[in-house]
């Protein structure tokens, strides 16, 4: 099936103007100013994009795909994700991690989850690996993962700075890390270590050690949770002028923003405006994970669940309460985790990348229509594909 999307103003997301996009199989062909096509074309869909911005589609790359928690004992284990949980947010790829629990929920799992994502119609990657050092692989090797198994594409979720942490050394973490970028080197992939941010004051000092002690590149890390209170968050604006990559989560709770959490559209008008590059900073959700409370002591009192609709929700409040442009609001979901992960073909519209593609409404900034890989998911607010047992 040929597809022409026809009238809308197309994003990157850098701003191109008007412009008409055809859509063969899964990829994009040819992007113009005006695509006329012969009446002899008979197996073609129009999509008018008036009144419609056209932006990539977009990427989350910290989402609990197979279920997480679990820290208020078995019950409290989150369900695993459904495709239109993920679709109707405008997500057309996703990371897949695991987080505290790393003995029921296990690698198996997350690689099968991926894989039957991937069957439903959208781009699925994994990390391997869990809150703990020393990690749990499919191997028994975090390089041989990762280089062996296509979907893996780095390590982590990595606990620090957290009293759920394993509590590793420096030299633990910094030998984890080499292993996970000779990995990338050797197969072509990022090999990028997602790092959890705790609550602890220590903030980035182990990662920082590492960096400085051992022969270990900054941007060889992602810190996710980067705003999840005020000292994190001004560490995080030193710590990218340093270079590092920082990662703002979109799902939270009144509670987390009453105690300090920093709302993500005023963390990222607050780096940009502190002179840190936009190419280092990506919105991720931590969807389906749980959102768990603690004490003063430790203890857990309560828990919500990650939702990957926040993704865009907190994009679309960054451009429309704290007045970012566009372009710099859709980088940190679009363009940026494409470059960071080195996901080919993805994070921007461009001719020969997959055909992952969102039409906003204009004024409003709805969600109107989600194309993954080619394929209509979401087609004028109407949920078209759904996942295997919605």
């Amino acid at each position: 099936m040929i597809k022409l999307i026809k009238n809308g103003e197309v994003y990157n997301p850098e701003y191109l103007g008007k412009r008409d996009i055809l859509i063969i199989g899964d990829k994009i062909g040819y992007i113009e100013e005006n695509i006329e096509l012969p009446d002899s074309v008979l197996d073609i869909q129009i999509i008018d994009a008036k009144g419609k911005l056209v932006v990539p589609g977009f990427i989350d790359s910290h989402v609990h795909i197979c279920g997480g928690g679990g820290e208020g004992s078995f019950k409290s284990r989150t369900p695993e994700i459904n495709l239109t949980d993920i679709t109707t947010g405008g997500v057309t790829t996703v990371i897949g991690v695991l987080g505290t629990d790393g003995t029921t929920r296990t690698m198996t799992n997350l690689l099968a989850k991926a894989r039957g994502l991937e069957e439903e119609g959208i781009t699925s990657f994994i990390q391997t690996g869990s809150y703990q050092i020393p990690v749990r692989t499919i191997t028994g090797n975090i390089q041989d993962d990762i280089i062996l198994i296509d979907k893996i594409i780095g390590s982590g979720e990595i606990s620090l700075a957290d009293h759920r942490s394993s509590q590793p050394t420096s030299a633990e973490l910094a030998r984890l890390t080499a292993e996970t970028r000779v990995g990338g080197i050797l197969s072509g992939k990022a090999g990028i270590v997602n790092i959890h941010m705790g609550d602890s004051k220590d903030t980035t000092k182990l990662l920082l050690d590492v960096v400085e002690n051992y022969d270990i590149p900054i941007t060889q890390f992602l810190p996710t949770h980067m705003n999840r209170n005020p000292y994190l968050f001004e560490d995080a604006i030193e710590y990218a002028k340093k270079g590092g990559y920082v990662d703002f989560t979109t799902s939270t709770t009144e509670k987390f923003l009453e105690e300090g959490e920093v709302p993500c559209g005023k963390a990222l008008k607050t780096m940009i405006e502190a002179g840190v590059s936009n190419k280092n900073i990506t919105f991720t959700s931590d969807g389906q994970g749980s959102l768990p409370d603690f004490n003063e002591k430790g203890e857990y009192i309560g828990l919500q669940v990650g939702k990957v609709k926040s993704l865009y929700e907190k994009v679309k409040e960054s451009i429309q309460v704290f007045d970012v442009p566009i372009e710099e609001s859709l980088r940190p979901i679009t363009s940026n985790p494409a470059d960071i992960l080195k996901l080919q073909s993805k994070g921007y519209i461009k001719e020969k990348n997959d055909a992952d593609i969102v039409l906003l409404d204009k004024d409003s900034l709805e969600i109107d229509t989600v194309i993954a890989m080619g394929k209509i998911m979401i087609k004028e607010k109407e949920i078209i594909v759904k996942g295997t047992f919605e």
